[in-house]
């Protein structure tokens, strides 16, 4: 794309000469225009943006350097090379204070000149695809952070009230967007899938990632605004964003979880069971939507590798509603640590089997069997068994067996789970209190939450949920409030720019530090600095007093 040249001269000659000599062409520019003066240079650069002016000093009505103070007072955005036939020093100097960025001197010579506007063009093209660069990281920087949040709202971590003033800047949208909600999920209890429970940690999370890249890969390639969340080993949510004007079209759909099943199959190789959230989600309706599809997946033993959920034609029986409620209690109640509550809700669940006949007893045994995988995942998720314990458990799984054995089983895992209670609690608060050391050792960095995780040996999941439970807060919500804090102080105690503290605090962008800092403090980042420091001024002087 061409840039664009204005040339002022009260002298007609030479900027016919400047047209006709200088290759703008080669150097991608076209002469927009041609004036005689300040004042119709003006006028010119009002009806467009100029790229570069090539301007004489001496000029009737307003001359050069006039017309530069009001190109910058205004901050018209150009570069200017200035044309003057006076070697006075004095010209020179108000040209350098003006923020010209050279200076040719009568009579021209065109193949300097020609090279000034080379170096002038190149610079300007580097520039614009810096800024460009800047803007790709920026959007992707907001695009992971949007993800997090949206992960912590799914898991029921944070909320979207007004008062969250993590919400800001372009996070702010988020409310206003309603989303199709798609849960891609592995069946581990598949024969398929045993290659996959024989590989390494290491090989599993590599397989989680590589996943999560194909699958974002396709849906950016559709042109579809997206965030691809996973939720545990071998779980993912799929959120597309969608028009609020548009019905929801379950055709559509429908194609879109195919086209992502197909894709991970051919590029992973490993073959996903999908469940569909029958309508639009909005952001406060995530957690509850996601809930109910996951539930709809694992209370159905047999299901379509694409389903919706809830279902029409799937009505939950009281009794399957019980075990998947008694399930997420006991995975709540071991997350915790609660070995009481796991033993009351273990007997709960004795008592409700005691009580059933046959044919539902026979209902029941493929629901325990999903209960059993889904605190396995887990637990896994938690690292609370040793590789040997795991695949002790799943050949376990494996056979054939009866409710007494499934039940053995969840005592099993549960029994783990206790005996390491005590000593899983003082890891965790190890790990918490390195977490937040090695945060705040490193909030000048773009961290994230998988980074942090890692360094302290958890899961992501694991590792949000026990922040949460340490500190009272998402992961994204203490960083971003301990940037701030220290924004604050730096502003308050030191003369450094705000650009400056924007990096030192984590912002490689200051526009969107500006953003969460005004949201955070309800001032701009100079008022804040004002106020503050002038405060301080009027303190000491009243201690002089």
């Amino acid at each position: 794309m061409s840039g664009k040249v204005l040339l002022v001269d009260d002298e007609a000659h030479i900027t016919r000469n400047l047209e006709k000599v200088i290759p703008w062409d080669m150097l991608g520019l076209t002469v927009a225009g041609v004036a005689k003066n300040g004042v119709e240079a003006l006028e010119l650069m009002e009806q467009g943006p100029i790229d570069l002016l090539l301007c004489d000093i001496r000029m009737p009505v307003m001359d050069g350097l006039e017309l530069v103070r009001h190109i910058r007072e205004r901050q018209i955005p150009c570069d200017i090379i200035m044309l003057s036939g006076y070697q006075d020093f004095t010209y020179t100097r108000a040209a350098i204070q003006y923020g010209v960025n050279d200076y040719i001197l009568k009579p021209i010579p065109y193949d300097e000149l020609t090279g000034v506007i080379a170096r002038i063009m190149a610079s300007q093209r580097n520039k614009q695809k810096q800024k460009l660069e800047e803007k790709q990281k920026l959007g992707r920087m907001i695009d992971l952070a949007s993800e997090k949040i949206l992960y912590d709202i799914i898991m029921d971590y944070t909320d979207v009230t007004a008062d969250n003033w993590l919400l800001t800047g372009d996070e702010q949208q988020l409310k206003e967007q309603q989303f199709v909600l798609i849960v891609l999920d592995l069946d581990v209890s598949s024969e398929k899938t045993k290659d996959w429970r024989d590989w390494s940690d290491k090989e599993r999370k590599l397989w989680n990632f590589a996943v999560c890249n194909v699958l974002r890969e396709k849906l950016h390639l559709q042109s579809l605004q997206h965030a691809v969340i996973q939720i545990r080993d071998g779980e993912w949510c799929v959120l597309i964003e969608v028009d609020k004007n548009i019905p929801y079209d379950p055709v559509q759909v429908k194609e879109w979880t195919n086209t992502l099943l197909t894709t991970v199959s051919s590029h992973v190789k490993l073959n996903l069971f999908a469940g569909i959230y029958r309508e639009f989600a909005s952001v406060a309706d995530l957690s509850s939507a996601y809930k109910l599809v996951q539930q709809g997946m694992q209370l159905t033993p047999v299901h379509d590798v694409i389903a919706v959920y809830p279902s029409g034609r799937t009505i939950t029986s009281k009794a399957d509603q019980a075990f998947w409620d008694t399930a997420e209690k006991i995975i709540g109640a071991v997350k915790r640590g609660d070995t009481i509550t796991v033993d009351f809700e273990l007997q709960s669940v004795t008592l409700l089997l005691q009580q059933m006949n046959e044919p539902s007893l026979g209902r029941v045994k493929p629901l325990l069997h999903f209960f059993v995988l889904h605190l396995m995942r887990e637990m896994k998720e938690m690292g609370v068994f040793s590789r040997e314990q795991e695949d002790m458990l799943w050949r376990r799984l494996d056979r054939r067996f009866g409710i007494k054995d499934l039940l053995s089983v969840i005592r099993e895992v549960t029994l783990a789970v206790s005996e390491k209670s005590m000593d899983k609690k003082k890891q965790s608060e190890r790990s918490m209190a390195e977490a937040r050391s090695f945060l705040d050792r490193n909030l000048y960095r773009d961290l994230c939450v998988e980074e942090t995780a890692t360094h302290v040996g958890l899961s992501t999941s694991y590792f949000s949920l026990l922040f949460k439970q340490t500190f009272g807060e998402t992961f994204i919500e203490y960083v971003t409030r301990q940037r701030m804090e220290r924004a604050k102080a730096m502003l308050a105690d030191t003369q450094k720019s705000v650009a400056q503290i924007a990096k030192e605090v984590g912002y490689a962008e200051r526009r969107y530090f500006t953003k969460v800092f005004m949201k955070y403090t309800g001032d701009n980042p100079t008022d804040y600095r004002s106020k503050h420091q002038d405060g301080e001024q009027e303190h000491g002087s009243d201690l002089k007093q």
